[in-house]
């Protein structure tokens, strides 16, 4: 084989792998920007007792890929928020941040507001926010 026949085969070889990479490395395209959204959960819905949870202001609850937080100590629709717990920009679970009063991911400091807005990115996609339902001290979330 001549040199010029072994470097033409290889640079397909390696044009075809860093292809294959690319591909394999490159960020979700199931929404705009790359971020990921929660996938669909037939866990709904869900109840949550608040006799033994949310007790606090800004206390939450992971259950079924949605982070759940009580935003006051009224017992209204309104005392609670629930939102994916995955970032939208890579996926990282973000946490309540009580002293801010919004969900920051720990991975690259996106931030939410209590109703799913992005705040500051990375992430540029809101945060899915479910449904709250208040019967009672049960707290009932759906799709």
């Amino acid at each position: 084989m001549q040199r010029r026949d072994f470097l033409s085969d290889m640079g397909i070889t390696i044009a075809l792998a860093c292809t294959g990479c690319l591909a394999a490395c490159s960020k979700s395209a199931s929404t705009p920007g790359g971020g990921t959204t929660p996938p669909p959960n037939s866990n709904f819905p869900f109840t949550i007792d608040l006799n033994s949870q949310l007790a606090t202001v800004g206390s939450s609850v992971v259950k079924n890929g949605v982070i759940v937080v009580r935003l006051n100590a009224t017992n209204d629709n309104s005392s609670f928020t629930a939102v994916q717990v995955a970032c939208t920009h890579q996926g990282t679970s973000i946490n309540y941040l009580t002293n801010l009063g919004h969900f920051k991911c720990p991975n690259h400091g996106s931030e939410f507001s209590t109703t799913g807005s992005v705040l500051l990115g990375p992430a540029t996609n809101a945060l899915k926010v479910y449904k709250v339902e208040l019967s009672g001290t049960t707290l009932t979330i759906n799709q």
